[in-house]
């Protein structure tokens, strides 16, 4: 008896596409194989797919990946299953088919997508944070403390249990609203009640709400010159022109405000308690004359005082909200700094006249903050922890910030200056004329290692190229050892280093 052989189809011929070493999984691959051959035209219409049973002997995959594989296609409307006959291409293509390259490469076609002119000059200018490496002087690196470890998790256990509540409070939870207003008032002079602060996710989202409320695209602001990269960032992508005020030793030069040389702004962003990169401290003077012009000329100031737990010697200067008697100033700080980044949770203090305002626009932004993590924090606050773990932090960073100093002067003084900060996590070096390429210094530090942060990509109109941030903060004895010395091995490679001479026309 002679059986009857199945008649194959002409896609009995086909062979997929298969990468043994792509990460990508293989159903993937064979889907995206049989998808890019059915729009090409290779498979056409109506052919009848081979059986899982025979495509796996023929292709040397398993019947379940070819499965798979043909389900995805049969969700997708490129093929069809009829009972009992098989798997077909299906009859019409689904609107749009286009060939994928299935190994996440570009396309026979690529297209052209259009974003924000906002969005193009941040790309352009490059990302405003690098992501953290575990690199000798990385900045923003958090001490772990051990006791407030403790303390920290026995008191998230009793806050766990909160699986049926709703949304929160648009401002935040009013227990920690009143800590911080409490804290506030006793470490930085600042003058506000519990209905005047925002909990924000960290101070970047304090700036952007107060940016939105305060600003309209198209307005003014004055910031520091150099300037915290994402706030300059959050000011662009609100529409928003920037112009750089130089710093000195005192912070911000006013004098340029009092002798008439720029139109007021509308707002003026400052980091006057440890300006940020340099880390110098706006004087009195200073702060007092800005507070007088902003009066005078209508002017918001945004205070973004980030780090002023850490103060070394010395009394802190009164906050600028702290001074302002016209309710010019709008005052931010975080707890990133002080305890956990993770915990996203910072601050905003508004003008009373203005929390109605900043009620209705939070929600268009950011609902509510989470719960969970200011229960925490308001407790930690509460009850009485923070002053001790702020003593103890502080002298941590204290000895951290002698330790990189001592080694840098001994190794590196024929090419640095270490600018000594009186507060803060980082310190500044600047060059001793040894040098003047901070971006390609930087760039020689990281090849073998280092972490250290070029100021010039700070700037908004200077052209100082002279000067590196350091980052201290949970620094190791081991650490600061190895990364200077390996920093210092940088400073001797004199092609890196040296200032380059124009060449003339005819050498």
């Amino acid at each position: 008896m002679t059986l009857k052989r199945r008649r194959e189809g002409p896609s009995a011929g086909f062979r997929p596409s298969i990468d043994p070493s792509s990460a990508a999984p293989l159903p993937r691959q064979l889907y995206l194989s049989l998808r890019n051959a059915i729009a090409e035209g290779r498979l056409t219409t109506g052919q009848r797919l081979l059986s899982t049973r025979l495509a796996s002997t023929e292709w040397k995959i398993s019947r379940g990946v070819i499965a798979e594989a043909y389900e995805i296609l049969i969700a997708e409307g490129f093929a069809v299953a009829r009972q009992g006959s098989g798997t077909y291409v299906a009859s019409s293509i689904p609107d749009g088919a286009a060939r994928i390259d299935q190994l996440g490469g570009k396309g026979a076609h690529p297209v052209r997508r259009s974003v924000s002119a906002a969005a193009t000059a941040i790309l352009t200018r490059g990302p405003s944070l690098e992501p953290q490496k575990a690199l000798p002087f990385v900045t923003g690196r958090i001490a772990h403390d051990e006791r407030t470890a403790r303390l920290l998790n026995r008191i998230a256990a009793r806050h766990l249990n909160y699986a049926f509540e709703g949304y929160g409070d648009i401002q935040g939870e009013k227990t920690l609203r009143a800590a911080i207003s409490a804290h506030l008032a006793v470490s930085r002079g600042v003058r506000c009640t519990a209905e005047q602060v925002f909990i924000t996710a960290g101070t970047q989202q304090a700036l952007d709400l107060a940016f939105r409320v305060l600003m309209t695209p198209g307005d003014t602001a004055v910031v520091e010159d150099p300037c915290y990269p994402p706030a300059r960032q959050c000011l662009a992508l609100n529409g928003i022109d920037v112009i750089g005020l130089p710093v000195d030793r005192d912070g911000i030069d006013t004098a340029r405000l009092i002798a008439g040389a720029m139109s007021p702004p509308s707002v003026f962003y400052v980091t006057p308690s440890n300006q940020y990169p340099v880390g110098s401290v706006l004087s009195l003077s200073r702060r007092l004359s800005l507070l007088a012009y902003a009066e005078e000329n209508d002017c918001w100031i945004v205070e973004d005082d980030y780090d002023s737990e850490f103060r070394y010697q010395g009394h802190p200067i009164a906050s600028l909200h702290g001074l302002d008697k016209a309710n010019r100033v709008l005052y931010t700080g975080t707890f990133s700094k002080a305890l956990l980044p993770s915990l996203r949770v910072g601050y905003l203090v508004v003008p009373a006249d203005l929390v109605s305002a900043f009620r209705a626009v939070r929600p268009a932004v950011d609902r509510c903050p989470p719960t969970f993590q200011q229960r925490v924090i308001a407790d930690f606050l509460e009850e009485g922890y923070f002053p001790a773990h702020l003593r103890r932090l502080r002298e941590r960073l204290r000895a951290s910030r002698d330790m990189l100093a001592g080694f840098l002067m001994e190794r590196m003084a024929e090419h640095i200056e270490v600018l000594l900060p009186d507060q803060g996590i980082n310190l500044t070096v600047k060059s001793t004329g040894s040098w003047s390429n901070d971006a390609a210094v930087s760039s020689a530090a990281l090849k073998r290692g280092v972490v250290v942060m070029p100021l010039s990509r700070m700037n908004v109109i200077s052209t100082d190229r002279s000067r590196l941030l350091l980052g201290f903060s949970a620094l190791s004895e081991q650490e600061a050892d190895k990364g200077t010395r390996l920093l210092a091995e940088v400073f001797e490679y004199k092609r890196v280093c040296r200032p380059i001479e124009p060449r003339l026309p005819h050498e």
